[in-house]
């Protein structure tokens, strides 16, 4: 959210800056609001400083007078908490203010690519998608998972459920070990003020599950993201200055309905409802940030730099970043049944936009400021799978484990390492 003084000083820059993110700011309504909102303030203070001296007099002639002005406050009191939230609402849905340096455009045609790492694996047969390796002993299950949810979910079997499993064991290892982030293990299911803080609510609700409660007062949420929990564990603190930076990761389901993406990756795992993904969050001071954003992007990088699997990094336009987001790299992967990069990160810098919405404040030199933020994937799991399997297939249709991996995907009796491929034993060992 934007500090409304701000807004209200710069109006006409904030609402050019806001044709590049491809929204409309009706200035005349928030004029209007806002105008009214302080005047009814101004009015309820003028009475109230009136009230006050008459409540002071000892005549007795007064009391009527002042229960009128009581009535009077009343009333104004009414209407300016309802001006004041339509106000809010407003403002609730004005999406962040893109730094100078992100490309301008409506949409992803505009961004920009950075570099590109690791080089294409010339296959002498023609790859298989993470589908048809995943048919092999129904080890990727569609059929299923229609059966008990619907479409996009899945069940995953044997080795390639353990795959997934060392893949989220290998990423929070190397993020906790090695880039000193500190893990948490999260709720799954959060409120309406932890969603409206990350900007989840009010304006994307249709992407999100909502489930009922036995009599619960509040809404309650799935969360889409362990960015949701991990950015509001500041909500309504003021952190120390010397705590800063703070860093945490976290690997959680995530559920979304994907409700603006009819039609598209509806087959495979690219597009589900419920998938792992391992977040990393960052709150630092705001000056901090791009430095912060820099350093969190090559943590991203440096997990698929272990497993070896080619990707680039991408700067979004104005256009296609996040709400929250002032400044956004997309980190893609290379799928070579698809003969194209599919994005498997976003790492954002939010500025104090979503520290304003969760009250996060830290003690600075000059006083009490608001934090900055910043969340990334480190990786999104499913796709990250998709990737290693396409990436490391064989013509014999095994699928070679990187070394980085390999010590996260033995398991006594089961599995069994003949060079860099993972073989299958279809007897016991013992």
């Amino acid at each position: 959210m934007h500090d409304i003084k701000n807004l209200r000083k710069n109006l006409e820059i904030y609402k050019k800056k806001l044709i590049d993110r491809n929204f409309i700011l009706d200035t005349d309504k928030f004029n209007n609001l806002d105008n009214n909102n302080r005047k009814l303030i101004t009015e309820k203070e003028t009475l109230e400083k009136e009230k006050k001296i008459l409540s002071k007099s000892k005549d007795k002639s007064n009391f009527e007078k002042s229960k009128k002005i009581s009535e009077e406050i009343s009333k104004l009191s009414v209407k300016q908490i309802t001006t004041q939230n339509e106000l809010n609402e407003l403002l609730s849905f004005i999406p962040n203010i893109a730094q100078d340096d992100v490309p301008i455009g409506k949409d992803e045609k505009s961004n920009k690519l950075i570099n590109q790492y690791g080089k294409k694996k010339e296959f002498s047969f023609k790859p298989k998608s993470h589908i048809e390796i995943g048919l092999k002993g129904s080890q990727i299950d569609f059929d299923i998972s229609t059966k008990l949810s619907g479409s996009r979910f899945v069940v995953l079997k044997n080795k390639i459920a353990l795959l997934e499993r060392a893949l989220i064991n290998f990423m929070l290892d190397t993020h906790t070990t090695e880039f000193n982030y500190s893990e948490v293990s999260p709720p799954l299911i959060v409120n309406e003020d932890v969603m409206f803080g990350t900007g989840q609510l009010p304006k994307f609700e249709a992407d999100q599950f909502e489930i009922r409660l036995e009599k619960s007062e509040s809404r309650k949420f799935l969360i889409p993201t362990a960015e949701v929990v991990l950015t509001n564990l500041v909500r309504d603190t003021i952190v120390n200055r010397d705590q800063l930076p703070l860093r945490f990761v976290s690997s959680t389901p995530c559920f979304r309905k994907e409700a603006g993406s009819y039609g598209k990756d509806t087959k495979g795992m690219i597009r589900q409802h419920q998938f792992y993904k391992v977040e990393l969050v960052s709150i630092v001071k705001p000056q901090d940030c791009n430095l912060e954003l820099d350093r969190m992007l090559k943590c991203a990088r440096n997990i698929l730099e272990k497993l070896k699997i080619p990707y680039q990094v991408v700067l979004l336009s104005t256009g296609d970043m996040g709400f929250s987001a002032n400044k956004t790299y997309d980190i893609e992967v290379w799928i070579p049944s698809e003969n194209k990069y599919r994005e498997i990160s976003s790492c954002s810098s939010c500025g104090s936009f979503q520290a304003r919405r969760m009250g996060a404040k830290y003690k600075s030199e000059n006083g009490n400021d608001f934090v900055g933020t910043l969340n990334g994937s480190g990786l999104a799991v499913g796709r990250l799978m998709i990737a290693l399997l396409e990436n490391n297939q064989n013509k014999d249709g095994s699928v070679s484990i990187p070394n980085a991996l390999k010590k996260y995907m033995f398991v006594p009796f089961q599995f069994e390492f003949t060079g860099s491929k993972l073989v299958y034993f279809s007897h016991s060992h013992e």
